[in-house]
């Protein structure tokens, strides 16, 4: 967690782009982005520079010329003309970071860089900035030098992520954010493992993967050490494990970004439409699938990929999304993904399609529902998280429900932190889940047998299993209730008598 001092000059950079004109929030986080990637590669470069010095050795793929390269942060912070500052910033570093090759061009994020565009004008907002960030930085290095829990690189990614809040507070933005104490709660529902390959085919900013590396990155072993030090597996975290879609240039440099500020070396972030017949053929790749898609509405069916069809006829992207997942999956690959409510009891073919294939050719392992204020003040729909294993030969006896009714915010548009919150809750009993102790559907969660599934035209909704005990109300008979309000009418006529008297 970042502290207040830390919120505050968060809070008094993103003022200074405001009041100097740029005011569109996502054009905010690019600029700021742009500029900590300019002050990461510089670090790394005076990290290999120290290492070579102690060792009495050259560089080795060093990303600079040299100290004195104008392109370095670590260089033009400390020019004392504004406009110099902003020149070199501009057409030197800049286009460097765009066009960078190397060991740091290999980043997915130096990839999208490639339409990047620099926005800053202004001398005096870019010295500003320049200034601020670096006080930002310097406050966060010293506070992980204090921290026994946090390093920089997590206290990184925590002020990233919010410079990312900042776009739930700006309207419509919000789309593009899972809450992130959601988010958090699925990836422990799935407790990934160190060489599971993941997949969010609709990434946005990478909530979802760079919550999946903050939990790897604190998972120890039997004996006390971190997971992510045994042989093989720091490589695999960097390179081979994070995958992301998304057809946003900007969602794919902010998330690129993202990972890289949470110690992601190497994420593989595609400009890619999942549902398109453009770029329809990963097939069985990801053991893994954790996603909150948008949900927009129908497609154009010409444009659907074919093999997406096969498994559910349909223009809708809430039903497409549900047969991406089962395509992209390996066999024994599980997947935790945010559907609307309509998707679990929806009456249409394509609708109870979706769900027998989850029930009958897979493994359906629980439903959980969500309360509809989740994701307010944005939008207002119920939705639910499905938990499913790919397996193409079924393996459902039983499907876990769960009723989420709290998830520790108001759900009014204010979200503010309550008290009552599911979550503790939800998280034990599904570790703890056993059809044969967990019976009682009176109870927040409860098994339903697959036959009943089935035979419910494999409705999915929690109101069609959950038994709601209802308390017995016993009411006066009829003329007594009709005595007292004729008594009632006499006082109210009594009164307004009096009332005339008193005129």
């Amino acid at each position: 967690m970042i502290t207040g001092e830390l919120r505050s000059k968060v809070d008094k950079l993103w003022e200074t782009f405001w009041s100097n004109g740029i005011s569109n929030p996502i054009s905010v986080i690019e600029q700021i982005s742009y500029l900590l990637f300019i002050k990461r590669l510089d670090d790394l470069e005076l990290t290999k520079e120290k290492k070579a010095q102690r060792l009495n050795r050259s560089v080795k793929d060093a990303i600079f010329s040299g100290k004195d390269d104008p392109r370095r942060w670590s260089y033009f912070k400390n020019l004392d003309n504004p406009e110099e500052k902003l020149r070199v910033v501009r057409d030197e570093a800049f286009p460097f970071i765009k066009n960078l090759r190397g060991e740091a061009g290999n980043s997915t994020y130096a990839h999208h860089m490639q339409n990047a565009i620099f926005l800053i004008a202004n001398p005096a907002l870019l010295a500003s900035v320049i200034e601020q960030i670096d006080k930002m930085l310097d406050l966060l290095d010293k506070q992980a030098q204090a921290s026994q829990d946090q390093s920089y690189v997590d206290l990184m990614g925590d002020l990233y992520e919010y410079m990312l809040s900042k776009l739930t507070q700006a309207g419509q933005n919000g789309q593009f954010r899972t809450p992130r104490h959601i988010i958090r709660m699925m990836v422990q529902l799935m407790e990934p493992g160190p060489r599971e390959i993941v997949c969010d085919p609709a990434c946005g900013t990478a909530g979802f993967l760079v919550a999946v590396a903050e939990y790897l990155r604190d998972r120890k072993d039997s004996d006390g050490n971190l997971i992510l030090n045994a042989p093989g597996n720091r490589e695999h975290f960097d390179r081979e494990m994070f995958h992301g879609f998304d057809f946003d240039a900007t969602m794919l440099r902010i998330g690129s970004m993202n990972l890289m500020l949470h110690g992601v070396e190497s994420p593989k972030i595609e400009a890619r439409d999942s549902l398109s017949e453009d770029h329809a053929g990963v097939d069985e790749a990801f053991t893994m699938i954790l996603a909150n898609p948008p949900f927009k509405g129908s497609l154009e069916k010409s444009t659907i990929a074919k093999d997406l069809t096969k498994i559910v006829s349909t223009t809708k992207t809430e039903l497409l999304f549900g047969a991406l997942f089962l395509r992209l999956l390996k066999k024994g690959g599980r997947g935790a993904v945010i559907v609307p409510d309509g998707v679990l009891f929806g009456s249409s073919t394509a609708h109870k399609a979706l769900r027998k294939e989850l029930v009958e050719n897979h493994k359906l392992d629980g439903v959980i529902s969500m309360p509809s204020g989740v994701f307010k003040p944005y939008a207002g729909v119920s939705t639910a998280v499905l938990i499913f294993t790919k397996t193409g030969a079924g393996g459902t006896d039983f499907v876990w429900f769960y009723d989420m009714e709290a998830d520790g915010l108001s759900l009014d548009d204010k979200r503010q932190p309550v008290q009552e919150n599911d979550i503790p809750d939800l998280l034990q009993r599904w570790k703890a889940r056993n059809p044969e102790t967990d019976p009682d559907r009176s109870t927040k969660a409860f098994f339903v047998p697959k036959a009943e599934i089935a035979g419910n035209g494999y409705d999915l909704s929690i109101n069609r299993y959950k038994e709601v005990a209802y308390e017995e109300v016993q009411y006066e008979p009829p003329k007594v209730i009709l005595q007292k309000l004729r008594s009632l009418e006499a006082e109210i006529k009594n009164d307004l008598d009096e009332l005339e008297r008193l005129l």
